[in-house]
């Protein structure tokens, strides 16, 4: 029977299970009850990140915003459930095509994936793989790694050539692993994954894994690793904490209300200034608030006494959890209840309380001379006096949300676009191109050329001895898209109080798979040390891209 009474019964994982009926969602049940932590949360209730994807009688489903009654007496499976071979397959062209980052959003994308194949998808046509990740945000990997990873695991030597770097060799490797002893069987070339993890923490700022384990999520993040019994806190409308033994009914003491995506239209918070008298500005650009946008919501727990576990668990957050205070907020509440306590943002809480880019609007005379006004951010003026000398720079208060330059290139990834612009008019090249090229030298010492045409996006990268080239690649793709979806589509609604107005993961304007331009990436053998290679790319592209849309005064630039 699938409902008994007031319980429910199904299978997870081919393992039957019984849970009481009392209106919990399938990823609560999933998650707290049955501790399947390979289902992730990136965006509850809202169903709008794909990270806690599984497969209800084999048809993917987002467990967020699916009542487990509507589950009775259906077969679940997670990416813990799939086959054997399924996981071997998806794990290992994920890997090789450096499909995964942190690891977050990839088992939801992987069960989602499987279940289309199942059904017969032909997930080696773009078209019907940028469908099935509609339902999904990666904010790691830019999309392209997983496009390939997708064409690679379902393509056979009989099918047509598919678009992916070294696929030949990946498939050469695979046919003579067919042919060695059956331990050695792995189907790929073989990779130096701790050279992978060293390229992949230099890139994050933190230790990163590089690993089968984060293509189906087989790690702890932020508070993952709690033991059982820890209570679960999270803040109400007003700031003040409320904690249970279960997520849901901590929400439901807090009165969690879902965020929403406002009406009003987004609108630069600075105004560019007005030139001097009998002149004009040869340059401009105002930017709009915007949202880092890392899936993993910021999550810590701590024993009383202890020491809280790290919020950034495998991945870096592009900056935006360097001083997160979730730490700190386990650790007090801990010693208040005197019991293990996590400490769970919600995607809204994520948004309010995260740091946002500092917002600009400059306007530059050709000699480099004009006024840059930028909200009040510690070192974002000397940041802008860095890369813009004979500017002009004001720090003005801006009402709205926590500033840092901290995220990935903020404030000197602007400056970086306003030095390219000034480069183009003193060499007489018109600031408005359908192709733009801009070169950029990080302090690190990585150097990045973007060139941004209709065919695509074309990016060569110098950042030292790479380690491993697809790590490498991957990060630089992921640095490639953030930048191009950046410029052309992020923004933020923040009314003049200062209050957001769009609380949900879509309505941040990230640019999806099937939006997002071919990526190329070449990388320079080094032997020099390596150096993060993210701040350089992120620069370069948003030049390159912002001056190939005619560099407007404004962006995202549509």
């Amino acid at each position: 029977m699938a409902q008994t009474g007031n319980t429910l019964q199904f299978t997870v994982d081919g393992r039957a299970v019984e849970i009481p009926d009392d209106g919990d969602t399938l990823l609560g049940v999933l998650r707290d009850r049955l501790g399947i932590e390979a289902v992730l949360d990136g965006c509850s209730p809202q169903g709008q990140c794909g990270c806690c994807t599984v497969l209800v009688d084999d048809a993917p489903r987002v467990a967020c915003v699916t009542p487990a009654r509507r589950v009775a007496g259906r077969h679940i499976t997670t990416a813990a459930g799939l086959t054997p071979a399924e996981q071997q397959r998806w794990t290992e062209a994920f890997l090789a095509c450096g499909a995964t980052q942190c690891g977050f959003c990839t088992p939801g994308i992987v069960c989602r994936f499987v279940g289309h194949e199942r059904r017969g998808a032909d997930l080696t046509d773009r078209a019907t793989v940028d469908k099935a990740l509609a339902a999904h945000l990666c904010r790691c990997t830019g999309w392209q790694t997983i496009r390939e990873a997708a064409a690679l695991a379902a393509a056979s030597p009989s099918q047509r050539a598919v678009d992916l770097p070294a696929i030949e060799t990946i498939r050469e490797a695979a046919a003579q692993a067919a042919a060695a002893p059956a331990e050695a069987q792995s189907g790929l070339p073989e990779r130096d994954l701790s050279a992978a993890a060293r390229r992949a923490s230099i890139e994050t700022g933190g230790p990163q894994r590089s690993v089968p384990a984060s293509v189906l999520g087989r790690f702890d993040f932020g508070a993952d690793s709690a033991p059982p019994g820890t209570l679960t806190a999270v803040a109400g409308p007003t700031g003040d904490w409320h904690t249970a033994e279960s997520l849901a009914a901590a929400r439901r003491q807090a009165g969690k209300v879902q965020g929403r995506r406002t009406t009003l239209e987004p609108t630069p918070p600075i105004e560019i200034p007005k030139p001097p008298p009998g002149t004009q500005w040869g340059i401009q650009l105002a930017t709009c608030w915007t949202e880092p946008g890392y899936l993993e919501t910021d999550a810590a727990w701590c024993e009383p006494g202890g020491n809280p576990s790290d919020p950034l668990a495998n991945g870096g957050a592009f900056g935006g959890k360097a001083t997160s205070p979730v730490r700190a907020e386990a650790r007090k509440l801990a010693d208040e209840r005197g019991q293990p306590v996590r400490v769970l943002w919600s995607r809204e809480d994520s948004v309010r309380r995260g740091p946002k880019r500092p917002p600009l609007a400059a306007g530059l005379h050709g000699d480099g001379t004009g006024i840059v006004r930028i909200a009040r951010t510690p070192g974002a003026a000397e940041v802008l006096h860095s890369v813009l000398p004979h500017a002009e720079i004001e720090e003005v208060d801006v009402a709205g949300p926590t500033t840092s330059i901290d995220l990935r290139a903020a404030v000197w990834a602007e400056a970086q676009m306003l030095g390219a612009a000034l480069n183009r008019l003193r060499s007489g090249e018109p600031l408005a191109a359908t192709t733009a090229t801009a070169e950029v030298t990080s302090p690190e010492g990585a150097k990045a050329i973007a060139t941004v045409s209709p065919d695509g996006i074309d990016l060569h990268i110098d950042a030292g001895d790479p380690l491993d080239m697809t790590t490498l690649r991957s990060y630089a793709i992921g640095a490639t898209h953030m930048a191009w979806s950046w410029v052309t589509s992020e923004s933020l609604t923040v009314d003049p109080n200062g209050q957001i107005g769009d609380l949900t993961i879509r309505s941040f304007g990230i640019a999806r798979s099937a939006d997002t331009p071919q990526i190329n990436v070449s990388i320079e053998p080094s032997q020099q040390p390596p150096v993060p290679a993210g701040n350089a790319i992120f620069a370069a592209v948003a030049a390159a891209t912002w001056l190939s849309r005619g560099a407007p005064a404004h962006l995202p630039t549509h």
